[in-house]
């Protein structure tokens, strides 16, 4: 193929790709988004297939093959509460590309004598394995926590700060031989080395609470490192590719930051998730104020209430309880209630958690209520029923300034008549402190699994 057919090609590609991240600001558009995403990469990867003239296509389309058996046994496989842990994956992954292309292509330039190597490609290539490697290992170290295999809690220590500066040095230092001394093959996979454990120990401290920020940020980080080779191999596709996932990723990041008043900064070096310093006690918040609660008394309450707020939380993912409460819905519009579905920005372990989740069950998205649209209606709210949240409904963020969730914009739960908190325990979220709502003079307590507590809830309805 000519190169103005190549590049053609490539701007066909560009432009769906462009429109797929259109389509996926919706969820009425997103299917078409994802499709017109696929289409644009299928564009892509044949023309530089077409364009680097390969010599073999036997052991390309065997990987093709086996990529994608592995792709559709990932999608049908893994469960939507598991879909944050695979994005972390995908993350890893992509940087893990990224690392051994740039490796292979630096390997490849050395070898051959005539052809002279730049300084596009040893800079290039010492950004990929460094970027490539940080997002592989942090990748793995989210999915570890999101899968349970280690806590969650951050993992922290002395000089930890100063040690992952004096890494992120040495990695500098490192990426400065590569590009000086590209013969010296040792000065890439040393700065790989560094930057794998660079990697690890970034992500070891950040508690749970962060990790939508954090999946999105190292979303943002395997674009970047997609960029980086493109400068590398000489590849506009996957410059313009990597450069708009890493721009995405970081608005995203941006956002999540936002919706709980903290910096990227703080995020990175300052995650929630451990013991709070200073907080008070369980015995202190709850004693002898807990007010339990059967199906019965929570079904009588809703046969008279006609608006309905249901946050959910992780906890409906946990115990896939997404179809459940769409036949609660269904049940309570059915007789005459007005059910809306409020979703704080961070709910659940990725950016979107509880909407894709409330999609797969068919909840009509016009019934999915921003944070900013539903605090005002939180006070002609008759029952609120929070469904597994924890944090992003705890009133401690308005009322505390010591707090670790001090000025995080919340779900105003408290200020409807009734609140149903539905959870197996009153064990603390992420941020590890007990939440005043629990024990406030409007609100019951129901403990039970979230799907088992919405079914005996609808059933009690019926009988009722």
């Amino acid at each position: 193929m000519s190169v103005s057919l190549i590049n053609l090609a490539y701007l066909v590609a560009s432009v769906l790709f462009i429109l797929g991240l259109k389509g996926l600001s919706h969820p009425r558009t997103a299917v078409r988004g994802n499709l017109l995403g696929a289409v644009g990469m299928l564009i892509a990867v044949l023309a530089t297939m077409l364009d680097r003239q390969i010599l073999g296509f036997g052991t390309i389309l065997a990987g093709i093959a086996l990529g994608s058996l592995a792709g559709a046994l990932l999608a049908l496989r893994i469960q939507m509460t598991a879909m944050p842990q695979m994005v972390a994956l995908l993350n890893g992954f992509g940087g893990g590309a990224s690392v051994l292309v740039a490796g292979a292509a630096l390997i490849e330039a050395v070898g051959i004598v005539e052809r002279p190597v730049t300084a596009q490609l040893t800079v290039a290539t010492g950004l990929s394995g460094l970027i490539g490697a940080v997002t592989f290992w942090g990748s793995l170290v989210a999915f570890a926590k999101l899968q349970e295999v280690i806590s969650g809690n951050p993992v922290v220590f002395a000089g930890q700060h100063a040690l992952n500066a004096a890494l992120a040095l040495v990695a500098l230092l490192l990426g400065a031989g590569v590009a000086l001394q590209p013969e010296s093959q040792g000065f890439y996979w040393a700065l790989v080395a560094v930057s794998s454990l660079l990697g690890v120990l970034t992500v070891i401290p950040i508690g749970g609470a962060d990790m939508p920020v954090v999946i999105s940020l190292l979303n943002s980080y395997s674009g970047l490192a997609a960029a980086a080779t493109g400068f590398v191999l000489n590849n506009n596709m996957l410059i313009i590719t990597g450069s708009l996932v890493g721009a995405s990723g970081i608005i995203l990041s941006q956002i999540m930051c936002k919706a709980m008043n903290r910096s990227l900064a703080n995020v990175l070096f300052g995650g929630v998730g451990g013991v709070a310093a200073g907080a008070a006690s369980d015995d202190e918040v709850y004693a002898g104020r807990i007010k339990g609660a059967a199906p019965e008394e929570i079904g009588l309450i809703l046969e008279t209430a006609r608006k309905v707020m249901i946050v959910p939380g992780y906890g409906m993912a946990v115990s896939q309880a997404q179809h459940a409460v769409r036949d609660l819905t269904r049940l309570l519009e059915s007789r005459g209630a007005e059910v809306r579905f409020a979703i704080h920005p961070v709910a659940g372990r990725m950016p979107g958690h509880m909407n894709v989740l409330l999609a797969e069950a068919d909840i009509p998205y016009d019934s999915l209520l921003t944070m900013d649209e539903a605090n005002p209606q939180f006070e002609q709210t008759d029952v609120a029923i929070v469904l597994g949240a924890n944090d992003v409904v705890n009133p401690v963020a308005r009322e505390q300034r010591n707090s670790p969730i001090a000025g995080m914009p919340i779900l105003d739960v408290d200020k409807a008549r009734t609140v149903i908190v539905v959870k197996r325990s009153l064990s603390p979220g992420f941020a590890g402190i007990p939440n005043p709502l629990f024990a406030a003079d409007n609100t019951l307590m129901y403990f039970a699994d979230g799907r088992k507590a919405i079914v005996d809830l609808i059933t009690a309805i019926k009988e009722g």
